[in-house]
């Protein structure tokens, strides 16, 4: 497996994985996709309801998600806990070649490279508005004792990893939610959509990120 930088159209980087012959983020995109899908829908969403929001992130990857919902926290001024999980943590040397300083306020770049470097399965405070914990494991093995306001499901696409967008892996999401807790993805896949409903959500599609059609808001009643 080789995986290689890769320029997405509004000039932010992402990740090729050549195995997978998939990137970590939307080639139309990278940047713009983390705002408007796992931010704009899902976390500013939350904290309209919540000055204190738990977020379970489903495929660590990059740090993109996390460092992006670390930077709006603080300027919003809004408490965050926040659990990502990720199987195949990525190289510190290839983190440190993503221009993504470029798209952060300069007292977040350290912070990106240094959630990086804590260590896993422990609970990290990054700063007086944001607390991390990156669980080494994948969403089928995962257990919490506490539930979230959103989910950011992240994972490679249905057509690349389909075992990760089963009914079981759902399921499992799906009680790990509050009551009004909101999923988000990038897929709008119909697929996606009838799996969700079966389970129990209430679920949108909505416009996606920019040249994208559609993605999937869903909401545990």
């Amino acid at each position: 497996m080789t995986i290689t930088l890769y320029k997405t159209n509004d000039n932010s980087d992402t990740l090729y994985n050549s195995e997978l012959d998939e990137t970590y983020h939307s080639r139309n995109g990278a940047v713009e996709e983390s705002l408007y899908v796992f931010l704009k829908q899902g976390f500013e969403l939350a904290s309209t309801q919540k000055q204190k929001i738990k977020v379970l992130e489903i495929g660590f990857g990059t740090g993109l998600n996390t460092i992006l919902t670390a930077q709006k926290a603080a300027e919003m001024n809004a408490m965050c806990e926040y659990v990502a999980l990720e199987t195949n943590p990525l190289d510190i040397g290839l983190i440190e070649r993503l221009n993504y300083h470029q798209f952060l306020k300069p007292e977040f770049v350290p912070i990106f490279k240094r959630m990086h470097q804590c260590g896993w399965d422990t609970w990290q405070n990054i700063n007086p508005y944001f607390n991390l914990y990156k669980a080494n494991t994948g969403v089928h093995q995962f257990k919490h004792n506490q539930l979230f306001d959103v989910v950011y499901f992240d994972a490679f696409g249905p057509d690349k990893q389909p075992e990760m967008w089963t009914a079981d892996v759902f399921a499992n999401v799906y009680a790990h939610l509050n009551s009004g807790g909101i999923f988000v993805t990038y897929s709008a896949k119909g697929e996606v959509k009838r799996t969700l409903k079966n389970i129990g959500f209430d679920v949108a599609r909505l416009p996606g990120p920019p040249r994208k059609r559609h993605m999937l808001r869903a909401i545990k009643p």
